[in-house]
């Protein structure tokens, strides 16, 4: 459901911001999957699921302990996947200790906000219409808002680290 959204780019390639990426590594000191990875990424993982040799949706991410996930927004016909997939990954993957950081657009009226998101998350920072690196970028920010969902222990500190760009929300606080 598109909700009366539009897409405003042909280019389906948008690359994590550098910038968002350095909060993510002060975060984690060091991210030990993507599992979104695609050759042009500027995310430095020590492992990587990158299309077609590994599929991130049906890879095992349990042995990873810290995860950054900026997942295709859109659906993926080939693959029968979209979003709710890879948030539906974070939610049950954050159940065995890992900390996972998902690059998500801001759509709390959606199923997998309702389902994954809200019931099991441990804080979300609102970050607005980020300026997206892609291949012929032009000066205009992301078409949507978007915001960094965060699953780990380390609450307090992605408050500081994150707390700076955006507006924080702690959905379900009675799991630690």
């Amino acid at each position: 459901m598109t909700t009366g959204r539009k897409n405003t780019s042909n280019n389906k390639e948008w690359y994590t911001p550098k910038s968002f990426l350095l909060l993510v590594e002060l975060m984690f000191g060091k991210i030990s999957l993507d599992p979104c990875y695609n050759s042009e990424s500027f995310v430095l993982a020590d492992t990587v699921f990158e299309l077609p040799f590994g599929d991130g949706i049906l890879e095992n991410w349990n042995d990873y302990k810290t995860i950054f996930c900026n997942p295709p927004y859109g659906k993926d016909k080939d693959r029968k996947t979209s979003i709710k997939d890879w948030i539906k990954k974070c939610h049950e993957t954050s159940k065995t200790g890992s900390q996972i950081i998902a690059l998500i657009p801001v759509a709390t009226n959606t199923s997998h906000w309702k389902e994954y998101i809200f019931p099991s998350c441990s804080a979300i920072c609102f970050i607005g219409k980020p300026r997206f690196d892609f291949v012929g970028a032009k000066n205009n920010g992301a078409p949507m808002a978007v915001c960094a969902v965060y699953w780990g222990n380390k609450i307090e500190k992605f408050s500081k680290i994150f707390g700076e760009i955006g507006n924080l929300m702690f959905p379900y606080m009675g799991r630690f």
